[in-house]
């Protein structure tokens, strides 16, 4: 599926940021890459066009993903990462909250929704 293959170029960016030091640009290519799977999801489940939104929890409410409450705050977190990499008014305390250890903690929650979503797919 083109949107499986498009994710993992998307985490295997996030990934090269990661190893370059790129903390928030890493974060930001973690969230599409979860985005992608879940509109796949979307797809798969409605057989529609998912709406042209970032909230990955939204998305994943959609795609009928069952989260606990934990995974859906894992999601609202990484959510946060496309409108706080994006947005100038939102960089610089994105930029001071993206260190190596934060983005390690969040690249490592990436690949596992990233498993368990394809497993859906």
């Amino acid at each position: 599926m083109i949107f499986g293959s498009r994710a993992d170029d998307n985490l295997d960016t996030a990934e090269k940021l990661f190893s370059a030091g790129k903390y928030h640009h890493c974060l930001f290519f973690a969230h599409l890459s979860l985005e992608k799977l879940l509109k796949a999801l979307v797809i798969k489940e409605t057989k529609e066009h998912a709406l042209p939104t970032h909230n990955l929890t939204k998305l994943a409410e959609d795609a009928k993903v069952a989260a606990t409450e934990e995974q859906k705050e894992e999601l609202k977190e990484i959510t946060v990462f496309n409108i706080e990499a994006r947005y100038d008014s939102y960089k610089h305390s994105f930029y001071q909250k993206a260190t190596k250890e934060y983005a390690k903690k969040w690249i490592d929650k990436t690949k596992e929704w990233n498993k368990l979503l394809k497993s859906k797919i």
